[in-house]
């Protein structure tokens, strides 16, 4: 194999080393990110639910005072809940107010991993077109598509 082969798929493995996979890795923590969020309004909203079919207006609960440390707590009133809104800001809603933001929150989430997962799939796309760029300078068979 010539040097100037030799030089383009150097330069081709170094930009799927360098850019591509870094960028593929920090996508799927992105989106990683948001399905935790996904998760934690999910479980508010059932939270919530429960709360409401069971007519809850008082509770008992075990606050993290943080270090894993907790403290058991007297909620008198639990028809307001503070649902963190991003940063920092905790806002003071109603059983129903604070579902209603929910669900608006979860649709934004699911364009977010929608996004996210376009993104993905569009970084490996790119990943698979470099190697088989790779593939066809070194004259190599095709691989079996499965």
């Amino acid at each position: 194999m010539d040097a100037i082969k030799q030089e383009k798929v150097r330069r081709f493995e170094e930009f799927v080393d360098r850019r591509l996979k870094p960028d593929l890795v920090q996508a799927i923590a992105q989106r990683d990110k948001v399905f935790e969020q996904q998760k934690i309004f999910s479980d508010l909203r059932s939270n919530i639910e429960n709360l409401e079919k069971n007519s809850v207006t008082n509770l008992k609960t075990l606050v993290n005072l943080g270090s894993e440390v907790y403290m058991q707590a007297n909620v008198p009133d639990a028809t307001h809940i503070f649902v963190d809104v991003g940063l920092g800001f905790h806002v003071e809603f109603t059983w129903s107010e604070a579902l209603n933001y929910i669900s608006e929150r979860e649709e934004n989430i699911a364009r977010q991993i929608e996004e996210y997962t376009r993104l993905i799939a569009s970084i490996k796309a790119q990943i698979k077109m470099v190697c088989e760029g790779i593939r066809e300078l070194l004259q190599l068979p095709a691989e079996p598509a499965y």
